[in-house]
């Protein structure tokens, strides 16, 4: 069956960076699109950033310029690389896969700043 595991989440005061990780499986990864959320307590949950089976890459203004999605399909496993991070950046980072019409999620991972 699909499973996305997401990984790499903590504690990091403002600043500083974070990779997220995503490790896939049960699907065909290389034909998907891939995206990650983020949801604060008490809020809903928003759209980061999209990586397109070519490779093509879009971001939520709020972390454009900070933030980079990429993914590697020889590993089925998605990134997204967390730079210059903020106390507003503190939330449940999830993992989301579109493929063949159906989504897809992980369990997420906690990232929390510190300021």
């Amino acid at each position: 069956q699909v499973q996305l595991v997401e990984s790499g989440g903590g504690l990091v005061q403002a600043g500083g960076s974070l990779r997220l990780s995503c490790a896939a499986s049960g699907f065909r990864f290389s034909t998907s699109i891939m995206r990650w959320w983020r949801q604060a307590p008490g809020k809903q949950r928003d759209w980061v950033a999209t990586v397109t089976s070519g490779g093509g890459a879009n971001y939520a203004d709020s972390v454009k310029g900070r933030f980079t999605i990429s993914r590697d399909n020889a590993k089925n496993t998605v990134y997204l690389q967390m730079n210059s991070l903020k106390p507003e950046d503190t939330a449940a980072y999830y993992c989301n896969a579109l493929w063949e019409g159906t989504n897809y999620w992980g369990q997420g991972t906690q990232v929390t700043v510190s300021s």
